[in-house]
């Protein structure tokens, strides 16, 4: 089973992404910030992060680059409300699978996650000849 950490510090987002990943079958548990996720992440195995971008304490981009260090098998998606180039171009190079703005669109994540766990990586699939 597909273990899934979902880290925002917003506890509606979290108890709806929760909820939605679980109907799908996902074993799903949720953190409010990157310092729990980060002490979560040491004592458990997950598969995928789920991760604001902006929270207090550790936002999502030191978050991120934290858990690479340590993690770097695990993929991640960022989320936020407040995105921009910046923070979409750091997410990408610091190693951030996919990244979506707020209100996720529920349908675009669960197929994201779909195509995570079911197709091969993107840097790995050859480029297409036109």
């Amino acid at each position: 089973m597909t273990k899934v950490l979902v880290v925002d510090d917003e506890e509606n987002a979290r108890i709806c992404l929760v909820k939605l990943l679980c109907q799908d079958g996902y074993s799903v548990e949720a953190v409010a910030d990157g310092i729990a996720a980060l002490d979560y992440l040491g004592e458990n195995e997950v598969d995928l992060v789920i991760t604001d971008i902006n929270m207090p304490g550790m936002n999502g981009l030191v978050f991120l680059r934290e858990l690479k260090k340590s993690y770097s098998q695990i993929k991640v998606i960022m989320i936020t409300a407040y995105g921009g180039v910046g923070s979409y171009l750091e997410s990408m190079n610091l190693g951030a699978h996919e990244y979506l703005n707020k209100p996720v669109k529920i349908n675009e994540l669960k197929a994201i996650i779909s195509a995570i766990f079911n197709q091969p990586s993107r840097i790995s699939e050859p480029l297409a000849m036109l």
